[in-house]
């Protein structure tokens, strides 16, 4: 979801600049830095955004440059004489005294002076939905190819633990017989003790099935699979939700080899597994 637009347009009065910005969130945090003289469009810009966007920490800001020269302002008496007042009735409050240049004081509160370019007119709101309709077509592309890049990252990842999967194989037809060492040779050390050949084969047996990890291994294939085809999917909707829930599968799988591997050269194998995994799921939350 990382991205970075601008747009530009104009009206016979302004030149507007549109930048946004957007960093991975599982929801939508949208903050908004306008000109207090496009307020009133402030809402539809924000309904543009989240239906555009869905998913992200996302920052709009708006610049404004007046394309005609500022030949005179205008003062806001009524907006004045009200500060006049309020400043009034607080020193009275706190028992304050006046201030000792209203000129100055008055005059450095906002909306003091009135300019041409603090006028909106229809041409500037229509410039603004340029500019920002620019913007996030800028901020989509920026997306697009950070997808890109992404399904090759995915990709690569997905191989590598499909490469440790198999090589974990070369371990599993020694693994077996060496439990089954262990267990007698710790039998043996027992005296005294008489045990009944036939049913000790019976529960090796049923402890060794225990340790069987072939439906695991299916099972981890079959997610690898899954995440590949889902990545390759044109449903595009929540597909960054559904890469992450096939990706905790993953994770389920390769835990319960580590724990039945019993064996140290196969650890090692799923402890690469992991770390290849927390790599896609660090990435997947900058999937949409």
């Amino acid at each position: 979801m990382t991205g970075f637009g601008r747009g530009v347009a104009s009206s016979p009065n302004k030149k507007i600049t549109v930048e946004i910005k957007s960093l991975n969130s599982k929801q939508l945090d949208l903050t908004m830095r306008v000109p207090h003289y496009f307020r009133e469009a402030e809402v539809e810009m924000r309904n543009k955004l989240s239906e555009a966007l869905r998913r992200g920490k996302v920052e709009m800001m708006v610049s404004v440059e007046s394309n005609v020269p500022e030949t005179s302002a205008i003062v806001n008496i009524d907006v004045l004489s009200s500060y006049k007042k309020q400043i009034e009735d607080l020193g009275n409050a706190l028992q304050l005294p006046e201030p000792a240049d209203w000129y100055a004081t008055l005059l450095k509160l906002p909306d003091a002076l009135r300019t041409a370019q603090a006028e909106v007119s229809a041409e500037d709101i229509n410039a603004l939905h340029l500019a920002t309709d620019e913007a996030l077509k800028g901020l989509d592309e920026f997306r697009s190819r950070e997808g890109e890049r992404l399904s090759l990252f995915f990709r690569s990842k997905i191989e590598n633990i499909g490469e440790l999967l198999k090589r974990t194989e070369v371990f599993e037809a020694e693994r077996i017989p060496k439990i089954r060492k262990r267990l007698e040779e710790q039998l043996e050390k027992l005296s005294g003790i008489e045990y009944e050949p036939g049913r000790l084969e019976q529960e090796m047996i049923f402890y060794i099935e225990k340790l069987d990890i072939n439906e695991e291994k299916q099972r981890l294939r079959s997610h690898l699979n899954y995440f590949v085809e889902t990545m390759e999917s044109n449903d595009a909707q929540g597909l960054g939700k559904k890469l992450g829930f096939i990706s905790q599968e993953m994770g389920r799988e390769i835990n319960t080899l580590g724990s039945k591997s019993n064996n140290a050269d196969m650890q090692r194998m799923v402890v690469l597994m992991k770390d290849e995994l927390e790599q896609i799921k660090e990435q997947v939350l900058n999937v949409l």
